[in-house]
């Protein structure tokens, strides 16, 4: 980058080490833990560091601990740190930074994945071998102090990332455990969660439920139609969602239905694993399936809630597999459902809204400092912001 001051562009095989894998003879890998951890490509990369499965006792090529594991095989480009030595097959090279910092170069090549992706495609076998590698351009500030900075401010968010994924991780399993609590035991007038030491429970068709619970037929609760719309029907304005196969939702400028709504994919890209629910203007595509027009003692958001995480069981009940390309009427109408009196259902109801809600806000806090991330390495990595003014005198040599 030779309009930035102080940076330059190097190849990076005269950055860093490289060193591309080899595989063993397979009689020298296996489960049994007999050697050194061994990775033939990425398809053990998890987030930042792999799990690996296979050991080997022939080491041919060897990724150091803190080398960056680089995937030269489909997808190209996908990296992970190496958290041990491991012997490394021919789907990856080992790159260990010389005149680089190793962080700098480690956040350089995630950013440039997407070139990586696009120069390694139009062949027969998506992948990019020594020579390209080696003589891949890599843009740097000269001053380390610089690259460590940038490093150290693009993994702060590294970790921030981190930390809200672990507490969407966290909110998911309190959110899956009260749903198995709450949609087969429920809550007593007092709050309490019901138990058969402590409550009364019966036997029904859906197994032990309280005895002051029904069991009905969907057909009885709601209302079902499927949409008579397609795709290429959409008017091109942004004001009224448009529900299609698939968890996309669509925009358009005008609607068929106003009100609350379960909705379900019918064959298909989805087909019994999208589920929406609504109150309010839509439209919804003509493989959609709209259940709607509630009974008054049935809450919409309840029979959403169990719906969802019922129907896909339902669904197995019609394939031997357990799973189909279609979804048919009689699988929604003859589902059978639990149902509390209205007022439990309202408080489950809100109990699972709140999770969602504490869900849904962690997720969008990850959106945005993706976004930020993105936003940052565009900037820092490329010069177009520096770093310079949040170095010290020392750092600068000053």
């Amino acid at each position: 980058m030779k309009d930035v001051e102080g940076w330059e562009t190097e190849s990076l095989g005269r950055l860093a080490h490289l060193t591309m894998g080899q595989s063993p003879d397979s009689k020298y890998y296996s489960e049994e833990e007999n050697g050194l951890p061994f990775l033939q490509g990425c398809a053990e990369f998890e987030a930042r560091f792999p799990k690996h499965k296979m050991y080997c006792s022939q080491t041919k090529k060897l990724a150091h601990v803190g080398s960056i594991l680089f995937s030269v095989r489909a997808p190209v480009g996908k990296i992970n740190i190496a958290d041990c030595d491991y012997i490394i097959g021919r789907g990856l090279a080992a790159i260990s930074g010389i005149d680089v910092d190793q962080f700098y170069l480690e956040h350089y090549l995630i950013f440039k994945e997407p070139n990586f992706r696009n120069a390694s495609q139009g062949s027969t076998f998506e992948a990019i071998n020594f020579a390209e590698l080696n003589g891949w351009p890599i843009n740097y500030p000269t001053s380390k102090p610089e690259q460590t900075k940038i490093a150290e401010i693009i993994s702060t968010v590294d970790r921030a990332i981190e930390q809200t994924d672990a507490l969407i991780t966290k909110q998911q399993r309190i959110k899956t455990g009260l749903m198995q609590d709450l949609l087969t035991r429920g809550i007593d007038r007092h709050g309490n969660l019901r138990s058969e030491q402590t409550h009364q429970f019966k036997d029904s068709s859906l197994g032990r439920i309280p005895v002051e619970w029904e069991v009905v037929k969907v057909k009885s609760i709601a209302k079902i139609v499927t949409g008579n719309r397609d795709t290429q029907d959409r008017d091109g304005a942004a004001e009224y969602p448009f529900f299609v196969r698939s968890q996309q939702v669509e925009r358009i400028g005008t609607y068929s239905f106003d009100g609350e709504a379960v909705l379900t994919a019918g064959d298909g890209v989805g087909t019994g694993k999208v589920f929406h629910y609504i109150n309010g203007k839509f439209d919804f595509h003509q493989r959609v399936y709209c259940l709607h027009s509630f009974k008054r003692d049935m809450d919409g958001y309840f029979f959403f809630q169990y719906f969802r995480a019922n129907f896909m069981d339902r669904v197995s009940q019609f394939s031997a597999k357990g799973s189909v390309d279609s979804v048919r009427m009689a699988m929604i109408i003859d589902m059978l459902i639990p149902k509390p009196n209205l007022d439990e259902q309202k408080a489950v109801s809100n109990i699972l809204g709140e999770a969602e809600t504490i869900l849904s806000d962690y997720a969008s806090s990850a959106e945005k400092l993706h976004s930020l991330k993105t936003s940052l390495m565009q900037d820092l990595l490329t010069g177009k912001v520096q770093v310079t003014p949040l170095l010290n005198n020392s750092e600068t040599g000053v």
